[in-house]
């Protein structure tokens, strides 16, 4: 899909809708924590995770995983999620693949959030798309 087919504000409902699908004891958890929408990724951010175009991402989490903080974080600004909308439009046929896109890639970077492992992601976007807590 194209942005012109599907604009950023279609595109944030629908990564609202996401957020909210989220399980409330991860939403709870969730301390300090900005959920942003930008059209792609910036050239330093391709960068720090090693992708190098024509390649790029769908999200990114920026900040210290909470597994990792010491005893004395505090005062810092808020850890971020960035979604890539066009990426995400790019590899999405229709409006269901756009939903698929955002649910799994919110999923992956909040479970870079909580410290979990890829294959401990995997398992959980395993369980979210089944319904399941």
């Amino acid at each position: 899909m194209t942005p012109e087919d599907f604009p950023l504000d279609q595109f944030q409902l629908l990564v609202n809708e996401a957020i909210a699908s989220l399980p409330k004891r991860f939403r709870d958890a969730m301390v300090n924590m900005a959920i942003v929408v930008e059209d792609e990724p910036t050239p330093d951010q391709l960068r720090e995770v090693e992708v190098e175009p024509p390649d790029t991402i769908y999200g990114l989490y920026e900040g210290i995983p909470l597994p990792e903080r010491q005893w004395a974080h505090g005062n810092v600004m808020p850890d971020k999620i960035t979604l890539f909308r066009l990426p995400i439009l790019e590899d999405s046929a229709d409006e269901d693949d756009i939903v698929v896109g955002i649910g799994e890639t919110l999923i992956h970077e909040v479970g870079h959030y909580f410290g979990l492992s890829e294959e401990e992601i995997m398992e959980t976007e395993e369980k979210y798309w089944r319904g399941e807590q």
